[in-house]
């Protein structure tokens, strides 16, 4: 299966990347390389570098890679930093998102896997928590996160 891998460059796009491979994936790299870091793709591997919000050339490395799925991983991180600037958060992890989803419909690629996080529950009700566990986050980082959740089922 050909992969698209967003944020594919960083720490864990790179184990991600990896694992694909290992198991006979072909994995495509798309990042801005903002945070990641090229010598993290291996050398086998494409990389796109680029933009979520360049629609043609998101639409374009779907259609020349044949991507049958995308690992959604390319997001701003930072909770602390969110407090101070949510716009930063808002506008790439939520509209970047939305721009992918488009270029996916646009393309037929159906297969989408999100990399959320425990920022969507904010400050514990219970431990472990589970995926029962109500999500109130509590920073536009753990906010933008979870509007993506709740966007994905109209992308259906």
């Amino acid at each position: 299966m050909n992969v698209l891998v967003t944020g594919g460059a960083g720490y864990i796009g790179s184990a991600v990347v990896e694992e694909l491979l290992a198991e006979q994936h072909t994995p495509v790299v798309f990042d801005n390389l903002v945070a990641g870091h090229a010598e993290a793709v291996p050398a086998d591997v494409a990389l796109v570098q680029g933009d979520l919000f360049d629609a043609a050339l998101l639409r374009q490395t779907l259609a020349e890679f044949r991507i049958d799925a995308v690992i959604h991983l390319a997001a701003f991180l930072q909770p602390n930093e969110s407090m101070t600037n949510p716009g930063k958060y808002f506008g790439n992890n939520v509209a970047g998102t939305v721009a992918l989803l488009n270029a996916m419909v646009e393309s037929k690629v159906r297969r989408f896997i999100l990399s959320s996080t425990c920022a969507t529950f904010g400050n514990p009700q219970y431990t472990p928590i589970d995926e029962q566990h109500p999500q109130q986050p509590i920073s536009p980082y753990g906010v933008s996160k979870l509007m993506i959740e709740q966007m994905l089922p109209w992308y259906e």
